[in-house]
């Protein structure tokens, strides 16, 4: 409780601070309004660098526009509430098609100062330079964010222990079952973790590391380096192919000798699943085994075919889940 409050802490001393020395330095340089620096300030706090400096872009421009429409309206129509209306109407017009929304209440507010004192150029300097104020102050104070390392690295190991863990399961079940006859053996119990919510911790962990990774990408606006979104959407591609390669041994209901050979390439692949492994080793162990299945003597049965296609299209699918960590280690060097 006392860990996640913290953030929450935070956030809200860092907005406060700056709303507050956003106001300050507007006072200080006789504003008026100046109580509108501090809004303008928690409007342009966004939880990455990436997206306050989108945002602050995208209402600079909102708010240029906002003042050549209010120009118009005050200029040609006079100051009155319902000129305002017709600015309002105008603007949210333009901010909707050009998917400005986030700038309709702050530009408006600015705008609506040119009515309160009935005139346009004795306050423009104002309000550009609460503008200024309250939308620098919303950087600054989010200039401090950094790329959480370390905080990706345990959520990605997480998803790695999830990945290994349910390898592991796989290999013990073909193993174990395949224990009790050399020819074959009927699986009398439902293989490995039954159930919809069996891989509900790996999907959980995924989305805990994607955020991470999303996070840190917006937290460094000036790299290019995508290496942890990579990650995760490799992690997430193996994932898919894992659940694929589980639905199919649980439709298992019978399993020949190969099932052992399979069962041996699983252990292997949980053994040396990290990060780092360019799966060279495993890819060739694992052709290794393809072509020994395919040489190995004709099944006796109906039931003993469909059980050795079924495992050699496991190893198939194998095949494409050590790929694609090859195509990542690939491209990341």
């Amino acid at each position: 409780m006392k860990k996640s409050l913290m953030p929450k802490l935070t956030r809200s001393l860092k907005i406060a601070l700056a709303a507050t020395l956003a106001i300050a330095l507007a006072q200080a340089l006789s504003l008026q309004y100046s109580t509108t620096a501090g809004i303008i300030t928690i409007l342009s706090i966004q939880g990455t660098k990436l997206e306050t400096l989108k945002t602050a872009g995208k209402r600079a421009l909102a708010f240029l526009c906002a003042l050549v429409l209010a120009g118009l309206c005050y200029g040609m129509l006079g100051y009155s509430v319902w000129v305002f209306g017709i600015y309002l109407f105008l603007f949210v017009l333009l901010c909707l098609v050009m998917r400005w929304q986030e700038a309709i209440a702050m530009d408006s507010v600015l705008v609506s100062h040119f009515l309160s004192q009935g005139s346009f150029f004795p306050v423009l300097g104002n309000e550009v330079l609460l503008f200024v104020v309250g939308t620098g102050f919303g950087i600054l104070v989010n200039l401090h964010l950094r790329s959480r390392r370390e905080q990706f690295t345990m959520a990605s190991d997480r998803v790695d222990r999830q990945i290994k863990g349910i390898l592991g399961d796989m290999a013990r079940w073909l193993a174990q079952n395949n224990q009790s006859v050399g020819t074959g053996s009927h699986s009398a119990s439902c293989p490995i973790g039954c159930g919809e919510n069996y891989f509900n911790p790996l999907r959980e962990a995924l989305g805990q590391a994607e955020a991470c990774a999303v996070a840190n990408y917006g937290n460094a606006p000036f790299s290019r380096d995508t290496y942890e979104l990579d990650y995760v959407r490799m992690r997430q591609q193996q994932a898919v192919i894992l659940q694929a390669v589980y639905d199919n041994i649980r439709g298992i209901t019978y399993l020949p000798g190969q099932a052992g050979q399979v069962s041996e390439l699983l252990e292997q692949i949980r053994q040396e699943y990290h990060r780092y492994n360019n799966v060279e080793g495993l890819l060739s162990q694992l052709q290794a085994l393809q072509a020994d299945m395919q040489t190995q003597a004709l099944p006796q049965s109906r039931e003993e075919f469909e059980a050795r296609a079924v495992l050699f299209y496991i190893l198939k699918q194998l095949e494409e889940l050590l790929e694609v960590k090859r195509q990542f280690i690939r491209a990341s060097i």
